[in-house]
């Protein structure tokens, strides 16, 4: 199969670390204890070389109409026995929600530039191929509850990233998404988190001046709320979960959707959104600085609760606050982006996190199909994605420029100063 990003492109922008890439996933351990990148750029090069290694396959693929011809996805040993073509959705809309910050980025005519343009055209195509009947990628959007799941992260994406992935569009395929999002209105969403979800459908619909369901907002709103337990941490439904939920869905999709009924002044009897988005803000900034302080001092944090499979998405609010420019006092942009570098090398070390034919394998740190739930498929990985936010600032941004700095783990357990935590009342 033919490279999916223009070799030469790659070439220019990626080529000086490859060669240390490569021998550090020949030797795991050792990338576990390596230091953190210091060169200048560094850092931005390999969070952008490893989201063009995730991202090649996939839309390579589907800006050709061939991602379901050419991605076998792997299931997990307690696959409940749902259609398995529901991975494809699963796929792209959890890459295209992690990309779509960077492809949001202005043109240049860099190496990066020029290879984000090429993912933004692919990404483009396999929209229009995604609500196309007559593509052979036509995504499942009927007949299982997943689809409702994988479609708020297909238009989380356009949220992100309108100029780049809406606008374009041609009036055809904007109708045929409008439509397929509606439809998912048929499906009931559990108690828990799909309830935001669903809620994201109509805040997208609602962004593009659709008609939306204020219902559905409102709900899901006041339901989370309710389920907020406090310190940064929200239930999952009625009983508290100990995962990782609360970075995949909650804390994001809260504020984004809450973001877009202030942008649009959407008016509620008695939902003030301009006063619950600061709330909202706030108990994600908390919630990202005990993230911060689980990402050992090699990288390594807790495998802990269902899902852990989506391996580096656990930091998904850190990067989307350092996108937002809202990183709290307590998380300086030096350190927030060490820690995230720090998780996502020792995740990604492995090289068994790639099947042969390039695309993401089940697993945690590697490939390790047991770890899989019965709701897991290859496609469900690419929630990973979500950890690439931060690249939605542009390189001469100071979250890139700035000097990096310990984390909280490493510098405790070096015996370092660091700052004493308490219970945040928000």
């Amino acid at each position: 199969m033919a490279s999916p990003v223009p070799p030469l492109d790659r070439r220019a922008f990626l080529g000086a670390g490859a060669a240390a890439g490569a021998a550090l996933a020949a030797d795991p351990a050792a990338a576990r204890s390596a230091a953190p990148a210091t060169a200048p750029g560094a850092d931005r090069r390999y969070m952008v070389d490893l989201l063009a290694r995730m991202a090649g396959p996939v839309l390579g693929a589907m800006a050709e109409g061939q991602l379901k011809a050419r991605f076998e996805p792997e299931l997990s040993p307690t696959w409940d026995g749902r259609p398995v073509d529901v991975a494809y959705l699963e796929c792209f809309g959890r890459l295209i929600a992690g990309m779509a910050p960077w492809l949001a980025l202005p043109a240049s005519d860099d190496a990066e530039g020029r290879l984000r343009a090429r993912f933004a055209e692919q990404a483009l195509a396999s929209y229009a191929h995604a609500v196309d009947p007559a593509s052979p990628d036509y995504l499942r959007w009927t007949g299982a509850g997943q689809a409702l799941v994988d479609s708020a992260y297909f238009t989380n994406a356009l949220i992100r990233a309108p100029k780049a992935l809406w606008e374009p569009l041609d009036t055809r395929t904007k109708a045929r998404i409008v439509k397929e999002i509606k439809g998912l209105r048929a499906i009931s969403p559990p108690y828990q988190n799909w309830l935001l979800f669903a809620a994201m459908n109509e805040a997208f619909l609602l962004s593009i001046g659709e008609e939306w369901d204020p219902m559905r907002i409102d709900l899901a709103i006041r339901k989370v709320n309710e389920w907020y337990v406090g310190d940064g941490w929200y239930a999952d439904g009625p009983h508290f979960h100990f995962d990782y939920y609360g970075a995949y869905v909650m804390h994001p999709m809260m504020v984004e959707i809450l973001e877009v009924l202030v942008a649009t002044k959407a008016a509620f009897n008695s939902l003030d959104a301009p006063a619950l988005l600061p709330q909202a803000m706030k108990r994600m900034q908390r919630y990202a600085t005990s993230l911060e302080r689980l990402i050992g001092p090699e990288g390594s944090y807790p495998p802990i609760g269902r899902s852990l499979t989506y391996r580096t998405a656990v930091f998904q609010p850190i990067g989307l606050l350092a996108w937002r420019k809202a990183l709290p006092p307590a998380l300086p942009e030096g350190q927030a982006r060490a820690a995230t570098l720090a998780a996502q090398r020792a995740i990604f070390s492995h090289p068994s996190n790639f099947g042969p034919d390039g695309f993401l394998t089940i697993g945690f740190a590697g490939h390790q199909p047991s770890l899989g739930d019965w709701y897991s498929n290859a496609g469900s990985m690419y929630l990973a994605a979500l950890s690439f936010l931060a690249l939605g600032r542009p390189a001469d941004d100071s979250y890139w420029t700035s000097p990096a700095q310990p984390w909280t783990m490493k510098r405790a357990f070096a015996g370092q100063p660091f700052a004493k935590d308490y219970y945040v009342d928000y």
